[in-house]
């Protein structure tokens, strides 16, 4: 089939593209940046445009662009997440497609207050930060669209995806660690629900064809929780380094809010913020029994396995040196 990506450049997308262009479908996509040697053109999907016209044929438009922040305020990644996500909805119904799958998150239920296990059936919950508050908004957007028939869709709530060129989970982290400014509140006991990239992308091609998926919103993580800092001291063990470093949330917090403060000053945008630190404080996990049971979704990288698989990435590209 034919598939047009929005990010089709970033990470998941791009990883998405290529298991797509393996199994011999025909993807083209949109990006900041053109490609065309992998048919991406150039496009701002937070404005209508020429870019929306490249969406012409395909069967599937997957939605993976947006605003991945803590440090970028609400007007940014409104007009991504939000207005962004209206303009790629277009350019699928004038394309023809006939299904649109948008990537949310598992965020949706907000940073905390949700209970453990928590399904699709439980209200999301705004609280004020604009990533959770725009993923919110963009799924009511494409739901919308569904309910009045302009083009069936699909929801997808990833839970923390890591691997091969993930910023948030797997390229920040050892940035920060190597540079001595890695730390987690509540003691590292926070609850983490790592999805390695490729079983993630399994879950979405699931999605994509599946009848009953349209009008559906299904949480894709790895399947169980981990400590925080169970996860992260992967890095640290790939750097060679002792650690992580593991402190109260009553300390920790209040002093990243005195780092982004000082950022700000200096007119600098910084993920170290009350925010990040909140998301590491978590006590629930995400319920994937709506995916598996409908989809037939099962997780096949564990931990352990999508870990060797991410250090072998980083030290190709002599992340881990010094």
């Amino acid at each position: 089939m034919r598939v047009f990506i929005t990010g089709a450049r970033g990470f998941i997308g791009r990883t998405l593209a290529e298991r797509l262009r393996a199994r011999g479908d025909e993807v083209c996509g949109v990006d900041l940046v053109a490609d065309p040697h992998v048919d991406v053109v150039a496009g701002d999907i937070g404005a209508a445009g020429a870019w929306q016209d490249h969406a012409a044929g395909a069967e599937v438009v997957v939605h993976t662009a947006a605003v991945v922040s803590n440090a970028e305020d609400m007007a940014a990644q409104w007009r991504v997440n939000v207005v962004g996500t209206r303009h790629a909805l277009d350019a699928a119904k004038r394309g023809g497609a006939g299904r649109f799958v948008q990537l949310s998150s598992v965020r949706a239920f907000s940073d905390t207050g949700f209970p453990d296990g928590v399904t699709e059936d439980h209200p999301v919950r705004p609280d004020g930060n604009p990533y959770v508050d725009t993923k919110i908004a963009g799924e009511q957007v494409v739901l919308q669209a569904h309910a009045a028939g302009e083009i069936a869709v699909t929801v997808i709530r990833p839970g923390d995806v890591y691997g091969p060129g993930s910023r948030p989970w797997t390229v920040l982290p050892v940035e920060m660690i190597k540079a001595g400014r890695f730390a987690l509140p509540a003691m590292g006991n926070g609850v983490f629900s790592p999805v390695y990239v490729d079983d993630l992308v399994d879950g979405i091609l699931l999605a994509a064809v599946h009848p009953d998926a349209a009008g559906q919103v299904f949480t894709l993580s790895g399947g169980a929780g981990v400590p925080c800092k169970e996860f992260f001291g992967h890095y640290y063990r790939m750097l060679g380094r002792r650690g992580p470093v593991l402190l109260p949330s009553s300390a920790l917090i209040p002093a990243s809010g005195v780092v982004a403060g000082l950022a700000r000053l200096a007119r600098v945008k910084t993920e170290l913020n009350p925010i990040s630190l909140r998301y590491f404080t978590r006590t629930g996990t995400y319920s994937i029994a709506k995916a598996r049971r409908v989809l037939g979704y099962e997780p096949a990288v564990d931990l352990s396995a999508g870990m060797d698989r991410t250090e072998r990435w980083l030290a190709a590209r002599g992340v881990l040196g010094e």
